[in-house]
């Protein structure tokens, strides 16, 4: 896998070495966990959430697929079947869950070793329909399996990251909100870095002089990515209510 690491980007290398530990703490998190109760995801039970990562991995690896053979493989054929699967897995053992969401994992992670030089740089189609390079599929599985384990609910906390996956993770969600123009315009000045994260504001629709105006949100880098990811609250009283993220 070639290494574009620069400064303010991860490296290939790097983002690996997150999905490994990634993949490890999810699975810390999850044994012993009773998935009959509620995860912290609403609607989902621990079941639903253990089969949604399964069938992530599944997903994930038909775009492995594509970048491979050139074969437009979607991650899911429709959204209804993507719940359909979810449902489906939901319904199995919780021990059979649990190996299946080893394996799923075990066998992604095989197939992303197949992938050799011009192969990472192959475009294929997230989820929202963005077109990214195959690259992109390692991140995709490390932010799933570090931000699922604190939704099990069974004690994952944001502190628990890596600091510099922390850093990619708000580059990630900001970055989304820029390329969406979703506002409100924000700059995270994490009280642990030495360095924020800017929002546009997005066009005004009230008087001429609020234009471009931005609130400053500080808290802990770990506080601030768990709110803007909507796995916790705000870190600041005055932090204004965020949209969506994924």
């Amino acid at each position: 896998m070639p290494d574009t690491g620069r400064e303010g980007r991860p490296s290939d290398a790097e983002r690996l070495a997150w999905l490994d530990s990634g993949t490890s703490y999810f699975a810390g998190r999850l044994a012993g966990h009773d998935l009959d109760r509620p995860s912290l995801l609403p609607g989902w039970t621990g079941r639903h959430l253990v089969a949604h990562v399964a069938a992530n991995a599944r997903a994930l690896r038909r775009l492995v697929h594509w970048a491979r053979t050139g074969a437009e493989t979607p991650m899911y054929a429709s959204g209804e079947a993507r719940a359909a699967e979810i449902e489906e897995l939901a319904r199995l053992s919780p021990e059979a869950l649990t190996g299946l969401v080893k394996q799923t994992a075990d066998e992604l992670r095989s197939d992303l070793g197949t992938l050799t030089g011009p192969r990472w740089a192959a475009r294929v189609r997230t989820a929202q329909g963005r077109l990214v390079p195959a690259a992109e599929i390692v991140w995709m599985r490390a932010r799933e399996v570090w931000v699922h384990a604190v939704d099990l609910g069974s004690g994952g906390r944001f502190e628990d990251f890596p600091p510099a996956f922390v850093d990619a993770l708000l580059t990630d969600v900001t970055g989304l909100w820029e390329r969406r123009g979703q506002g409100p315009g924000l700059v995270l000045r994490p009280d642990d870095r030495q360095r924020s994260w800017t929002v546009s504001a997005p066009p005004p629709t009230g008087p001429p002089d609020e234009e471009g105006v931005l609130c400053e949100v500080r808290g802990t880098a770990a506080r601030l990515a768990a709110w803007i990811t909507g796995r916790g609250p705000a870190p600041d009283p005055a932090a204004p209510p965020v949209g969506r993220w994924l």
